[in-house]
């Protein structure tokens, strides 16, 4: 296993390490995480907790797809795992936003079910021996979706201050994305879903 796709498996061992920061029974051990003040925004610790391993992980899908083409590394399991450990991760951090109220549920519902038909659609295509890699609709909806869990973490802070609702607005362009690039995935492999033969 090359470096880059060492690097998108590290990033799917992150889920399970921010489910387990998240879940955490930290009264029961008597653990007060408690908040740190940004001016009129309070922001729990364990958001930063989160945020720092999320930003970790968004950091590592930029590194190993910056490896994998300066090194020539790309190679078939590296286009499957990689935008699988981001599924993972951004996804994750939205259930659990979503839990805690923070985020509509039927936003999280949405991003489930596009990811879920696209990874249909390359299941057929890889059928096929076609490996489908992600278009740039579909990296740009990964980042929005990044950005609007970082945001969300911080309390939208720092639009916070000027009244700029940028969490929201990277929600929203992460739910028109994601819609936008499972029809330009669906329309790539068209001919595969609607074959007759």
């Amino acid at each position: 296993m090359n470096t880059p796709n060492k690097i998108s498996v590290f990033r799917m061992i992150l889920v399970p390490v921010c489910v387990l920061v998240k879940c955490f029974p930290y009264a029961q051990f008597g653990i007060s995480l408690g908040y740190v003040d940004a001016m009129s925004v309070r922001i729990p610790v364990l958001d930063l907790i989160l945020l720092g391993i999320f930003v970790v992980g968004s950091f590592s899908d930029f590194l190993d797809g910056y490896l994998a083409r300066k090194n020539n590394l790309v190679t078939t399991f590296g286009k499957f795992i990689d935008p699988i450990a981001d599924k993972l991760l951004t996804t994750t951090l939205f259930v659990m936003l979503a839990v805690d109220g923070r985020i509509p549920l039927f936003v999280v519902l949405i991003f489930i079910w596009r990811d879920t038909i696209v990874d249909g659609l390359r299941m057929m295509a890889a059928g096929k021996g076609v490996v489908v890699a992600a278009g740039m609709l579909g990296k740009c909806k990964t980042v929005a979706q990044m950005f609007a869990v970082i945001f969300i973490l911080l309390g939208n802070v720092p639009f916070e201050w000027i009244g700029i609702p940028m969490a929201n607005i990277l929600l929203w362009m992460a739910v028109i994305l994601s819609a936008a690039s499972g029809i330009d995935y669906f329309l790539q492999m068209k001919d595969y879903v609607l074959e007759t033969k």
